[in-house]
């Protein structure tokens, strides 16, 4: 996957102000993550059911901090 040649949108949450945010791509079978204060720096990439993987633990609290 050569995430620089594609032609991708990136989007962040509608909560983001500031430019201080995580921008999220998605394509159709993985997704990207970037530092939106940082586009040209590293850009961490998962399968699209990791990703999904990833939104149900956010929701059952799973990376709650004690």
């Amino acid at each position: 996957m050569d995430i620089a040649s594609s032609s991708i949108s990136w989007r962040s949450s509608s909560a983001c102000n500031g430019g201080h945010c995580v921008e999220v791509a998605v394509a159709d079978s993985w997704v990207a993550l970037r530092d939106s204060k940082n586009v040209a720096g590293p850009v961490v990439t998962c399968t699209r059911d990791e990703w999904e993987g990833f939104k149900l633990g956010v929701l059952h609290g799973e990376f709650d901090l004690l």
